[in-house]
């Protein structure tokens, strides 16, 4: 005999508080750790390279910040399936 497994959507059984830990917090420190890092680089770059560094990182932020958003509502999208 052969034992069949079944997965069910969390997201329609599981409660709310409990998705939110799953799916955002991590997504959420992440994102606030690549702003930390950004705003440290920010005075590093500002020192060695001037105000052009500095322009330059504050064009790639916001696209970066997308990109990385991006790839974790993909990422956890493939975890439920």
């Amino acid at each position: 005999m052969e034992a069949t497994i079944t997965k069910t959507n969390p997201l329609g059984t599981e409660r709310v508080g409990k998705l939110m830990m799953r799916y955002a917090v991590p997504s959420i420190i992440s994102i606030v750790v690549n702003s930390l890092y950004n705003m440290v680089d920010q005075v590093f770059i500002g020192q060695g390279v001037g105000y052009l560094g500095n322009a330059a990182t504050n064009v790639i932020m916001p696209i970066s910040t997308i990109m990385l958003a991006l790839g974790f509502m993909f990422g956890d999208g493939r975890q439920l399936l």
